[in-house]
């Protein structure tokens, strides 16, 4: 039986610079289905969790711009279950708000709070460990993040290196360590001690709001002092006035980071965050050059380990290109070497200052 004092908060209003050109303003990568599968990542997300919190208490965050996409994607999705940003505020902000929202609604919430633009293989096996980490966070005041047990070095995820062990598969956290360099990554992997950060938590509504108020009294202040209009029709003219005045930082920082009562739920169920073009390359069907092609046209002549994206009917003919990323949406053409996609959200924000907004 699904509990109904579950919710599950679907945080989706980035722009995800790293897939550009693919992911762009009017169309960021959680609502496009990379895989042609039919689903978005967005309406995957939904999926996965549909069976486990009941359908009405699934919000969505995000910025006001994409709640024409979400409607498209998600008809069922009733008005009231859609937060929509004025402001990008980062992660905090935009938590404490859903937390404020539900618990006006339901005052003993249960939460998950998940990214829209994930890629979860074992899909069982994620239902499985969700519903350990609502059971975990009924009978305590916690904070739960999902820790993913590393497959390789890698320095574009933060990590979580695991402390005390206290039930099952959840241990004390004794350190959160952003984005290592390739030789303590290294360090990290080998160690074992180490998780890849996987941004999905869960909490009850007091025990979040608890410790933003005492660890960054100044994102809650700002919904504190509207807190007679949450739940109500003044929620959203009180949100378009105040929510611009929140500091833009991560929950990471603002909570995760300086709470006591931090856990880590350590889980493998085949998780990718699907941040860059070598995220995507990885997970899907390679042939027999390690080459991938996303649902395009191409020839590969002594090409070995490129993915190659291309938008439309062009068809893409390559000699002795090894390692490359080439993607080609509309007005935008992308060509680097997949060692350098870290580098990709230097090169949108160069594309910026230098041609404005018209690629983006």
């Amino acid at each position: 039986m699904i509990e109904n004092n579950r919710y599950c908060v679907i945080m989706c209003g980035g722009v995800g610079s790293r897939f550009w050109p693919f992911s762009k303003a009017a169309m960021p990568k959680q609502f496009i289905d990379f895989f042609g599968t039919g689903r978005s990542l967005l309406q995957t997300a939904v999926d996965r969790i549909s069976d486990i919190v009941p359908q009405e208490n699934i919000i969505l965050m995000t910025n006001e711009n994409y709640e024409h996409l979400i409607r498209e994607q998600l008809p069922d999705i009733k008005d009231n279950q859609i937060l929509l940003e004025p402001a990008r505020r980062n992660t905090a902000p935009c938590i404490a708000w859903a937390a404020h929202h539900i618990q006006a609604i339901t005052p003993n919430a249960k939460i998950m709070v998940a990214p829209s633009d994930h890629l979860i293989i074992n899909v069982e096996k994620f239902k499985q460990c969700v519903e350990r980490a609502f059971d975990f966070i009924e009978s305590r005041d916690a904070l739960v993040t999902m820790g993913i047990k590393p497959s390789r070095p890698e320095t574009g995820y933060g990590y979580i290196q695991v402390g005390e062990p206290v039930e099952g598969d959840f241990s004390t956290v004794k350190t959160f360590t952003e984005k290592p360099n390739e030789d303590l990554a290294r360090v990290f992997l080998n160690s074992g001690e180490f998780y890849w950060n996987s941004g999905i938590f869960f909490w009850s509504a007091d025990s979040i709001l608890n410790a933003l108020n005492s660890c960054a009294p100044e994102v809650n202040a700002v919904f504190e002092q509207g807190k007679e209009y949450f739940g109500t029709d003044q929620e959203r003219n009180y949100i378009d006035t105040n929510f611009a005045a929140c500091p833009s930082i991560s929950i990471d920082f603002a909570v995760m980071e300086k709470a006591p009562n931090v856990f880590v739920e350590t889980v493998d169920f085949g998780w990718n965050d699907l941040g860059t073009w070598r995220s995507l390359y990885e997970h899907s069907p390679k042939n027999k050059d390690g080459n991938v092609t996303q649902n395009c046209k191409a020839l590969m002549f002594n090409s070995h380990n490129n993915i190659i994206a291309v938008k439309g009917d062009k068809l893409i003919v390559t000699s002795g290109l090894e390692g490359y990323i080439v993607a080609d949406v509309d007005d935008a053409l992308l060509i680097v070497p997949m060692e350098e996609e870290q580098k990709i959200k230097q090169y949108v924000n160069e594309v910026k200052s230098k041609y404005g907004d018209k690629y983006l």
